[in-house]
């Protein structure tokens, strides 16, 4: 199977006028050969990730080059889908922004190859200049919140962003703080730009399966406990998530949400080894 895409504008020369997978992979080789280590965030299990420039402008290249089947195995033996290449990233990026939600660009993808242990593709995304992790943007929110109306933009922006991609079919499955990356810009426009990244694990089908909505609901929750929230946060975000307004998430999705709770809770629990925070009364701030 071969797989090929150049967005329009991306590439030049001899690129441009690639006609197969083959020299956008050569290409990606060459590109790889040449980086720095600095430049690299990832060499290992068959899959390389790092930053390039490229036509005076940053880029992310995601290379993979074959898992092997032993790799493949572990991941099956552990009830995991293993990821053998760029081309669930690439689905996922397409099918979130038909959803409309904000997510990478990408410059180019290419895949070829049957034997799922030894497939090669790779994808480059554009780096999101100007942003933020929320994690990071979030980090001290417990000692310092931010102006409330802030915190009502980032909640009803997480919560879109979650609806509209569980409606499409998609799930995450590591749909954390850490993998937001917010405009800062964009709080004072009218559309609040946080970009949802890192989806080579993200999962598409007809519909988003209950069990995996309620993943990513934990995950998302665990990941903010620390940033201070208050029981409002909840409600605004349950309101934004669920079809039918709090009245249906309160009522109808009761047992979701509770099971959403209990999952954060004990994720917090295993990875911190403590009582995640109470939640505060939802005042003004």
């Amino acid at each position: 199977m071969a797989e090929y895409y150049l967005a329009s504008g991306f590439a030049r020369g001899e690129l441009a006028r690639a006609k197969s997978a083959g020299p956008l992979l050569a290409w990606a080789d060459d590109i790889a050969a040449q980086a720095q280590p600095a430049a690299i965030y990832r060499s290992k299990e068959g899959r390389k990730t790092l930053r390039f420039q490229y036509r005076d402008k940053s880029w992310f290249l995601k290379q993979h080059t074959g898992i092997g089947w032993a790799e493949i195995v572990k991941n099956l033996l552990q009830l995991r889908l293993p990821v053998v290449s760029a081309r669930n990233e690439y689905r996922a990026v397409l099918a979130l922004q038909r959803a409309g939600v904000h997510t990478l660009t990408i410059g180019a993808y290419a895949r070829a190859g049957w034997n799922p242990a030894a497939v090669r593709s790779m994808i480059v995304t554009a780096e999101l200049a100007g942003t933020v992790s929320l994690e990071q943007y979030c980090a001290n929110w417990a000692a310092l919140p931010p102006a409330p109306a802030v915190r009502m933009r980032l909640v009803c922006a997480l919560a879109d962003c979650a609806r509209r991609m569980h409606s499409a079919g998609i799930n995450h499955r590591d749909f954390y703080l850490c993998h937001f990356h917010l405009d800062e810009l964009s709080l004072q426009e009218r559309d609040t730009r946080c970009y949802l990244i890192d989806l080579h694990r993200a999962q598409i089908r007809a519909h988003t399966p209950r069990r995996w909505r309620l993943k990513d609901l934990a995950g998302l929750y665990f990941s903010a406990m620390d940033s201070g929230l208050n029981r409002r946060d909840l409600l605004r975000f349950m309101r934004r998530y669920s079809a039918g307004g709090l009245r249906a998430a309160l009522r109808r999705d009761r047992r979701l949400w509770r099971q959403v709770e209990r999952r954060a809770g004990k994720l917090y629990r295993r990875i911190h080894g403590s009582e995640p925070p109470a939640l505060r009364a939802g005042g003004n701030r």
